[in-house]
């Protein structure tokens, strides 16, 4: 039995929480700050359930001892203490974060790591699983013209005239919606500004729309740059979506007040767990002399997990980390230090037992 502390019990890490453990293979620790938290997550009673506040830095250091691996479900302003605590444990770390600078701060903490040892953020789906699908599309090029990596979680059934629903973190989707993004134009690296570069597509007879948003391609754009010509991430939505929270962001400066920002989601958008995630890499280059495209799209829906009903966007992302948290324990990722996810062997990812949302759920390829 591996031995693995979670540090955060809200959705997602309640939910990596129940998948790891009804694996029959980890025994798990999981703390929060809030007791409420801890009791509501309706995990099972040998789940060692803890209150711990992150920023007490030797209670941490305490609590992850005796563990083999960490797993940050926390936000993203916290993940460097816990990155630092297993730094100084000795043990690996996992991460779901988003934030491109928190990411930096990982990166660097990894240069402390021990033989056997791995630092390993980004790990749902974007930034995650869509790196790992983007890079194993790039690398079926001899010459990479364009790699363009599209994701969105969305309502299956919106009625405001956002047409959107929270669905995972507020902050993050802030974040999202108001830092530079990264690209690769004509080769060269360039950041691009959010809620910009708006596309229309359709997919399975519904009409949607792609614009930039930060973070999630992950570090990809360092992997691939002097190999693409021209690389984006964009977020999908419904049709109209972009129009609304530019209106918002930009022409009512709320980017500039962010926790008014949050408060006004939060307070007139519901949540939902009826979702759908949605994934679509198109890539164009030359394969055998031939100028050629590739596409694969992914419909994940919501659905019953673990006798629940989990949103994608919960199943995708806690399935995303206990795939990567397997692989280590199977030695199938690097052995020491910074791990980016692009560094993931594709095929042992669908292989494994934990991300079959990806694979069984709709997809197409041409």
């Amino acid at each position: 039995m591996r031995r693995v502390a979670i540090i955060g019990a809200g959705r997602i890490g309640a939910s990596i929480a129940k998948l790891l453990h009804n694996s029959g293979d980890y025994t798990i620790c999981i703390a929060d700050q809030s007791r409420h938290v801890l009791d509501s997550a309706n995990l099972a009673k040998t789940i060692s359930k803890s209150e711990l506040t992150v920023t007490d830095v030797d209670a941490l250091l305490l609590y992850i001892k005796d563990c083999e691996a960490v797993i940050s479900a926390c936000g993203y302003d916290v993940n460097p203490l816990i990155a630092e605590a297993a730094a100084k444990a000795g043990i690996s770390y996992f991460d779901l974060t988003e934030d491109i600078a928190t990411t930096q701060r990982i990166k660097q903490i990894a240069g402390q790591a021990v033989p056997g040892q791995i630092f390993v953020p980004q790990c749902g789906l974007a930034p995650g699983f869509i790196g790992i699908l983007g890079f194993h599309m790039a690398q079926q090029f001899d010459q990479l013209d364009h790699l363009k990596l599209r994701v969105g979680a969305l309502p299956e059934f919106p009625t405001n005239n956002l047409m959107y629903n929270l669905t995972w973190s507020t902050q993050g989707l802030i974040n999202e919606y108001c830092n530079p993004c990264h690209a690769i134009r004509a080769g060269q690296y360039v950041e691009l500004t959010p809620l910009e570069g708006l596309e229309t597509f359709s997919l399975d007879g519904v009409s949607y729309e792609a614009f930039n948003t930060s973070g999630g391609l992950g570090t990809l754009y360092e992997t691939l740059q002097g190999n693409v010509s021209d690389l984006t991430y964009k977020t999908i939505r419904y049709k109209g979506h972009q129009y609304l929270m530019n209106f918002l962001i930009n022409d009512l400066k709320l980017g500039e007040q962010r926790e008014l920002l949050k408060q006004i989601f939060e307070k007139a958008l519901a949540v939902t767990r009826q979702d759908v995630v949605l994934i679509l890499v198109t890539a164009t280059g030359i394969i055998d002399g031939k100028f050629m495209q590739i596409t694969d799209s992914r419909k994940v829906y919501h659905g019953d997990v673990e006798g629940e009903h989990w949103g994608a966007i919960q199943k995708t992302t806690a399935s995303s980390l206990c795939t990567l948290l397997d692989l280590y324990f199977e030695k199938k990722l690097p052995e020491r230090g910074y791990i980016k996810q692009e560094q993931v062997c594709f095929d042992d990812f669908m292989a494994n037992r934990f991300s079959q949302c990806y694979k069984t759920e709709q997809q197409h390829r041409s």
